[in-house]
């Protein structure tokens, strides 16, 4: 199996989230200032490369209509920067209110490394489920 890491992107902050070896269950793992987004990339890819891993799932962040909204192009302008310095393969999960429910268990007000680790163990049980 493989190792996944997630990608929660927002305009403030990046949640950030890891799978087991296995690529069966998700982590939250850390949250990124995007004040830098060049800065955030670096850290991005420093993680990727310190965890060795290949695989990078972004939430695809759209409307409740299931239309783009308005971080989803930002998103993907960060995304295609990454593909340029470093060899992963990306894959998008819709967010669906990720950040919502990861506030339902978890009271932080920084809860984006926990919704992005819904979006990844959303992403992986469709995945390990084919």
């Amino acid at each position: 199996m493989k190792k996944y890491l997630a990608i929660d992107y927002g305009s403030k902050k990046i949640g950030v989230a890891v799978s087991d070896a296995e690529g069966k269950f998700a982590f939250p793992f850390s949250i990124i200032l995007n004040k830098n987004k060049d800065k955030s990339l670096e850290e991005i890819i420093q993680i990727l490369k310190e965890k060795q891993i290949k695989d990078v799932v972004v939430g695809e962040s759209v409307n409740l209509r299931g239309e783009a909204n308005s971080i989803l192009g930002e998103s993907k302008i960060f995304v295609k920067k990454l593909q340029e310095k470093i060899d992963i393969e990306i894959f998008f999960e819709k967010e669906w209110l990720s950040t919502v429910e990861a506030r339902r268990f978890d009271d932080r007000k920084n809860a984006d490394d926990s919704a992005a680790a819904i979006i990844l163990q959303r992403f992986l049980d469709k995945k390990n489920r084919g």
